[in-house]
């Protein structure tokens, strides 16, 4: 029986047979344009996150850090401002500006992540509790999770093709 990749691979490679017969058959295989899905599923995630600032800003006001005052109006602007993007991700011609605004979001909230971070590290020791919680695994899992998504955002701005631009 075979294994799950193999058959991924013998699928591949009978596409690439399929296309070589019809190129040498004199039919030019169709141009292939960029994969619109980074960007989309992008947008996505972005809207959805977007939403639960703007409905449930409590979790989000917990990251941004003092020095910057209230949290509040800091949490509904990220949400504005992550709908704004996911919008302008969805349409290729405002995709390119989408993925530079979405990559400089994603950096300007990183230290709001870094925040979130410490906060749950000193909670949990003030409470004398020696293994960290939940909450402190989710914040220091997210940080190095910064670096692939400000790559997503970068890949979606490729996803726009030369007409399109």
């Amino acid at each position: 029986m075979p294994k799950p990749l193999q058959l991924v691979i013998a699928a591949r490679v009978v596409r690439r047979l399929r296309r070589s017969r019809s190129d040498a058959a004199g039919q030019a295989a169709a141009p292939r344009g960029p994969s619109h899905l980074p960007a989309l599923s992008l947008a996505a995630t972005l809207a959805a996150t977007g939403a639960l600032h703007l409905a449930k800003p409590g979790p989000y006001d917990r990251l941004i850090p003092k020095a910057l005052g209230r949290p509040r109006p800091w949490t509904i602007g990220s949400g504005v401002a992550e709908l704004v993007c996911a919008a302008s991700l969805v349409h290729p011609a405002t995709r390119r500006v989408g993925s530079l605004a979405t990559a400089g979001l994603v950096v300007t909230v990183f230290p709001g992540n870094i925040t979130a971070a410490l906060k749950a590290r000193r909670s949990r020791i003030r409470s004398g509790a020696e293994r960290p919680g939940t909450r402190e695994i989710v914040a220091w899992a997210r940080l190095p999770f910064q670096l692939p998504l400000l790559a997503w955002a970068l890949a979606a701005g490729r996803s726009v093709g030369p007409r399109e631009s």
